[in-house]
């Protein structure tokens, strides 16, 4: 059985956040959104969704549901 340290869930949760955060960035861009406010959408979307990301992680990785011992 595998289990994932804070750490790994941690670097996880941020590279993901990063990628889909300059997404979101990118998106808001090409509708005319001053580079500013895409500024502001950008970090405020990389923190919240990465700590809600992490907190999910974290959940999961206490849920016994779907995970096979090598052995099975």
């Amino acid at each position: 059985m595998h289990i994932e340290t804070k750490t790994r869930s941690l670097i996880k949760a941020l590279s993901w956040r990063i990628i889909a955060s300059i997404t979101t960035a990118l998106i808001a861009y090409s509708f005319g959104v001053p580079m500013k406010a895409v500024g502001l959408i950008f970090f405020t979307d990389l923190i919240i969704k990465f700590l809600l990301y992490f907190f999910h992680e974290r959940a999961w990785s206490l849920v016994k549901f779907g995970i096979k011992s090598k052995s099975e």
